[in-house]
């Protein structure tokens, strides 16, 4: 038994997949209420197979409604690169790939997707367009479709979920340290570079990152494990702001290596955790899409600017 698909319905069944209800559907596609629904019956019909059942008041999908959404996700997505490369041709234009990344990742890795300017002339890449987003407001963007990349990270202590409808390309890992005034250091009898104990800092003012985002919650779970509540002086989502603090001896922060002052810490004892915590930097992408040339370009770039990045330390060893 064969039948066709239509791309319209599958493109409904996605979006409901992803907003859960039919009136949420009906407002992302600007369709009516019974409109989505008959065209989900159609899908039904075409199919000849149960992709949605009752559960209480509300609907969901059935094992075969899920994998049809797998698919529908792999097609959509192909037909989203296919419909960008043609308007691309027919303009006579690059490809362009809209980027949504998190600050330090945007300043130490996304500048290098442009060509170098005192660089051999050669073929053009795609043309890059960059938006700084948390990775939460960046993978948003993903999902509505204002953005093609999402470049994310998640914490040891905190593991990030893969969003639905989308694959991800893990980049790299990198150590996170403690930052504090050298004389802070020193005071605690903690040599330059030696690990440090979180627990011997409990009673020090902290600066934290700001509370919307994932590296204060990761401070916040260290500081935990390691028996304390940190006592904040001060809280800013610009880690530069938290390390010029710390060269002032306002208090201690954790810091990720990415968005340690470059070049160079001045004023500032930096140190490994001995109990280690660390980020992992992701491109987070819709299914189907990596294999857009532009995404692709970018992608691959990303891979070997991750590769130049330093390897993660081994952990300290306990004494």
């Amino acid at each position: 038994m064969s039948f066709l698909l239509e791309v319209r319905r599958l493109r409904v069944l996605a979006e409901f997949a992803a907003c859960g209800t039919v009136a949420a559907t009906a407002e992302a596609l600007h369709l009516t209420g019974p409109a989505v629904s008959q065209q989900l019956a159609a899908l039904e019909r075409e199919t000849g197979l149960p992709l949605l059942e009752k559960q209480g008041r509300t609907l969901r999908l059935t094992g075969a409604g899920q994998r049809l959404v797998d698919h529908a996700r792999v097609v959509l997505g192909t037909l989203a690169a296919a419909e960008s490369d043609l308007v691309a041709l027919r303009r006579g234009e690059r490809a362009r790939v809209r980027i949504a990344a998190f600050p330090s990742v945007a300043r130490r890795l996304v500048p290098e997707l442009w060509p170098d300017p005192d660089g051999p002339a050669g073929a053009a890449g795609p043309l890059i367009e960059l938006v700084e987003r948390e990775p939460d407001q960046a993978e948003a963007a993903l999902g509505r479709r204002e953005a093609d990349l999402a470049l994310t990270h998640s914490y040891s202590l905190l593991p990030r979920p893969l969003p639905a409808g989308c694959e991800r390309r893990d980049l790299f890992e990198e150590p996170v340290y403690l930052v504090l005034h050298p004389a802070e250091a020193a005071e605690r009898g903690l040599a330059p570079g030696a690990a440090a104990d979180l627990a011997g800092f409990a009673e020090l003012p902290w600066l934290l990152p700001g509370p919307d985002t994932a590296c204060h919650e990761m401070t916040q779970r260290a500081c935990g494990a390691a028996g304390f509540v940190p006592r904040p002086v001060a809280v800013a989502s610009d880690f530069a702001v938290l390390c010029a603090l710390a060269a002032r001896r306002a208090g201690v922060a954790l810091v990720p290596r990415l968005a340690l002052p470059d070049p160079g810490p001045p004023g500032l004892s930096v140190h490994p955790l001995r109990v280690p915590v660390r980020r992992s930097i992701h491109a987070v992408y819709r299914t189907g899409t990596g294999g857009h040339p532009g995404t692709r370009h970018v992608l691959d770039r990303l891979a070997r600017l991750a590769a130049d990045q330093e390897p993660v330390p081994p952990a300290p060893e306990r004494v």
